[in-house]
């Protein structure tokens, strides 16, 4: 495992999968998992929050599609 600080209040955490998750504060709230691709919470924490998931996964004009999923999808990739 990986900690790469993003800004002060957002982190990243490269798993040995492959799989990387980012936090903002202390919760994850967006995944690039391998074979799966790009996530994101459907949940509003703050617009700190949706900056930092905004700022962190590829641009909206890219060809990679990101997916909306519930908060537990994300909770349970770093759940050990």
């Amino acid at each position: 495992m990986k900690l790469t600080q993003i800004t002060i209040t957002s982190t990243q955490v490269s798993l040995a999968d492959g799989t990387e998750v980012l936090f903002s504060y202390q919760t994850p709230v967006a995944a690039l998992v391998p074979g799966r691709g790009w996530m994101r919470t459907k949940k509003f924490y703050s617009i700190t929050t949706s900056k930092h998931i905004n700022k962190w996964l590829p641009p909206a004009t890219s060809a990679f599609e990101v997916a909306e999923v519930d908060q537990w999808e994300i909770d349970k990739l770093v759940a050990f």
